[in-house]
């Protein structure tokens, strides 16, 4: 089984965080090492993730493609009433 390469990180962290990380490696019978990747993996997805989002949206917004900031907020006030305004399109 061929391993992938691997670059060592350093990174200073509060004790408190340090110590949560030991406790959780603990708990799941893992290293901290493996702890810290599987957070890292999850925190890049998100990043990765929020930023289509946002490049999804600048296209939208270059396309023309928005909502009348006064039609968000007729309906965002309307959502306390018996019968609130449709979602603006």
């Amino acid at each position: 089984m061929t391993q992938a390469a691997t670059k060592v990180l350093t990174a200073h962290v509060p004790l408190l965080l340090a110590n949560k990380v030991d406790q959780i490696a603990s708990r799941l019978e893992r290293s901290r090492g493996w702890i810290m990747k599987q957070a890292l993996s999850v925190w890049i997805a998100q990043e990765e993730e929020r930023d289509r989002l946002t490049q999804e949206a600048l296209a939208d917004v270059d396309a023309g493609r928005v909502i009348d900031h006064q039609a968000v907020q007729a309906w965002a006030e309307s959502l306390g009433a018996d019968q609130p305004l449709s979602t603006p399109r």
